[in-house]
């Protein structure tokens, strides 16, 4: 995993106090970092159009024109002149060399936008809108400098931004770049670096915020031979009205190596041969999953649960019902919530004295999340979305690796189901959330079928071929 921060200038800042570099060096190195990756991908002579901004998002871009200017067919267009220092330092320096300047947007085969970077903090003004309106109009592909133009601190459109095929940030990544709002502007993320390790230009900058990747998945593991289902814990999913959903929740479990699944309520659907029903939680249950395909509430089963020590999933209709206030006072209890954005706001608007809707939820993601999980640290939470962010206590979590194929009812059952089985094996919720989300994101990506065709039951067979790291 790797750290996410808010803003970088103070680590930029540190690398003048501390370390003697200079903005000058940070600007070339910088922009070395896009010249390399378009050296890597794009073959020389090709035509690249730079559009600069007039601060040091566009010095960048200036430098990079700099940088580019004798192995491709470069076009510099600064359309609203230049105002920062650098920016005029960096564009007295091309102006020594053959560069081509043009009035207006031309057709390339590579452009890049280094007009706005991070930080932005203001609405975008007409000029500008209209300026990416008509870049948006090329065919060329489309490399940001930083951040898209347009994506602000809080990463959003404000109101709007560039669609980019790659971003190239600096020197860490940053938030902004990992929310929902920002997801379809941003492409390809690469990171580089300022002329200092990315160890040395964050160090002493402790971050709570994370970016999950592929190999922090940690696979459940059967390694001993002399071994029994016992040894593998006891999930008892909670049957609701839409059974369907308990049973993939169940399914899943069962699939990602828990020794025993039951169904627990009167069911009425057939279930599969590999999992059991009982009309109680079993007495060796290991782990409890609550909530998927319930609408309504029987107290004996809700007391039978608060009763029990075992960890706990909780997911979907919970999250609408006063019941979840008593699973929240459980302190000393491992208890994951699971909501979408919906489901979130009822249980905020239930728990937290401030009102909140979809809208500024989804605009806000990262610090709601972290303002619910000051209130209850004792809770992991895994917020779902096209970037799912987990939270714990002061530790904060992004899993990068949703698509569109999981925009199909059930997969949040098998999400419980996979966190489920890893807290009825005896994983702490943390690390079971952390696994099970990046477990049900593997399978997406592993999946051949259409984007529109992949079904739950698809999801959870391709648990099963998951390899470990």
């Amino acid at each position: 995993m790797q750290p996410l921060y808010k803003s970088c200038y103070p680590l930029d800042q540190r690398c003048y106090d501390d370390y003697a570099l200079t903005e000058d060096i940070l600007m070339e190195h910088a922009s070395m970092g896009m010249a390399n990756y378009i050296r890597a991908n794009f073959k020389p002579k090709t035509s690249v159009l730079i559009v600069a901004g007039v601060g040091n998002n566009g010095a960048d871009g200036i430098v990079l024109a700099r940088l580019l200017q004798s192995e491709y067919n470069v076009k510099l267009y600064i359309p609203f002149g230049v105002r920062s220092v650098m920016a005029e330092v960096q564009l007295e320096r091309v102006q020594c060399l053959d560069i081509e300047f043009v009035n207006n947007l031309e057709e390339a085969d590579v452009i890049v936008d280094a007009i706005f970077g991070a930080g932005l903090s203001r609405e975008l003004d007409e000029r500008t809108r209209r300026l990416i309106v008509e870049m948006e109009k090329l065919a060329g592909f489309k490399i940001a400098c930083d951040v898209p133009t347009g994506i602000d601190m809080d990463g959003n459109p404000f109101p709007m931004a560039l669609f980019a095929d790659v971003t190239i940030t600096m020197g860490a990544l940053k938030e902004c770049l990992y929310t929902d709002m920002a997801k379809e502007y941003v492409g390809e993320i690469i990171c580089v670096d300022l002329g200092i390790s990315q160890e040395k230009y964050t160090i002493g900058f402790k971050s709570n915020a994370y970016l999950l990747e592929e190999d922090d998945l940690k696979l459940p593991t059967r390694k001993r031979h002399n071994t029994h289902k016992g040894n593998f814990g006891h999930l008892a999913v909670v049957a609701g009205e839409k059974e369907g959903a308990s049973i993939m929740a169940g399914l899943a479990g069962l699939r990602f190596g828990a020794g025993l699944v039951t169904m627990v309520g009167e069911v009425q659907s057939s279930l599969p041969l590999a999992l059991m029903e009982d009309i109680a939680l079993p007495q060796n249950t290991t782990a409890i999953a609550f909530g998927m395909g319930f609408s309504e509430f029987e107290d004996e089963i809700v007391e039978d649960i608060l009763e029990s020590e075992a960890p706990l999933v909780l997911d979907a209709g919970v999250f609408s019902n006063e019941i979840i206030l008593e699973f929240l006072e459980q302190r000393d209890r491992e208890i994951v919530l699971t909501p979408h954005p919906k489901e979130f706001v009822s249980l905020w608007n239930m728990t937290i004295d401030s009102p909140l809707n979809i809208a500024i939820l989804q605009a806000n993601r990262f610090e709601k999340v972290r303002e619910f999980c000051s209130v209850y640290p004792n809770v992991t939470i895994l917020l779902k979305g096209a970037n799912m962010i987990i939270g714990q206590g002061e530790q904060f979590f992004v899993n990068p690796y949703g698509n569109a194929k999981l925009s199909k009812g059930g997969s949040g059952d098998v999400l419980s189901g996979l966190i489920g089985a890893l807290l009825a094996q005896g994983y702490a919720a943390l690390d079971a959330t952390l696994s099970g989300s990046l477990a049900l994101t593997a399978g997406v990506k592993n999946h051949q079928g259409s984007s529109y065709a992949l079904l739950p039951t698809d999801l959870i067979d391709e648990i099963a071929l998951l390899e470990p790291n």
